[in-house]
């Protein structure tokens, strides 16, 4: 199944209006203010969490009051952020594959957050993609991989590792090609700002977690 997280950050109207359509998701999961988001634009969660302390005042009343959608409401005070639960509860839905929306432009701690969190479908070996109309954030699946040049998501491509280091990568068909490179946190942002030459970029790496950031002025 494929699950878009509908979240509080930055929500751009059209792009995101748009993307759902596009992408014609089996689940929808409103995560707290994101909630707001579709009551506004008439979009019908399949799921309801969060514990909406930045929620306006009546939105989920209007929910629990046709009582066909679950909702899983949590004390303010929690050791998770919201992301985090909506994340945990697409991977227990059974979800293949997950897109987040609004999880950007907002406070970079949760930003922040939010990306270390891929780790948990990463794990379980479910593609997941933090979305918005400049930036697709990901941590790739796969050990080898291709990135088609026109239908990338904007112009650049950075990889960079998400804990120490990411051995034995290789980018072939890039402006900056690599070839067994071991990339670590400390490579002042060499893996920043590549450019797809051929008609494909090809990615390939050894070990690690590679933080993959597809991008657009």
């Amino acid at each position: 199944m494929k699950t878009c997280i509908i979240a509080g950050g930055m929500l751009e109207r059209e792009f995101a209006l748009r993307f759902i359509q596009e992408q014609n998701f089996d689940i929808i999961l409103a995560a707290d203010r994101g909630l707001e988001f579709c009551s506004q634009e008439n979009i019908r969660p399949t799921y309801i969490l969060g514990d909406f302390d930045s929620l306006k005042e009546g939105v989920l009343d209007k929910y629990k009051e046709e009582r066909d959608i679950p909702i899983r409401e949590f004390n303010p005070v929690k050791d998770n952020t919201d992301m985090d639960l909506a994340l945990q509860q697409a991977i227990i839905l059974g979800s293949r594959e997950i897109h987040i929306l609004g999880g950007t432009g907002g406070r970079l701690d949760h930003f922040f957050s939010t990306v270390q969190n891929l780790k948990k479908a990463w794990l379980k070996h479910i593609p997941a993609y933090l979305v918005d109309s400049r930036n697709l954030i990901t941590l790739p699946c796969e050990k080898e991989f291709v990135i088609d040049r026109e239908t990338q998501h904007g112009t650049y491509v950075s990889f960079m590792p998400l804990e120490e280091q990411v051995t034995g990568l290789t980018l072939e068909g890039f402006k900056y090609p690599l070839d067994h490179f071991t990339l670590t946190n400390m490579s002042g942002g060499l893996g920043v700002s590549n450019e797809i030459l051929a008609e494909q970029g090809r990615v390939s790496y050894k070990d690690g977690i590679l933080l993959m950031i597809q991008s657009k002025d």
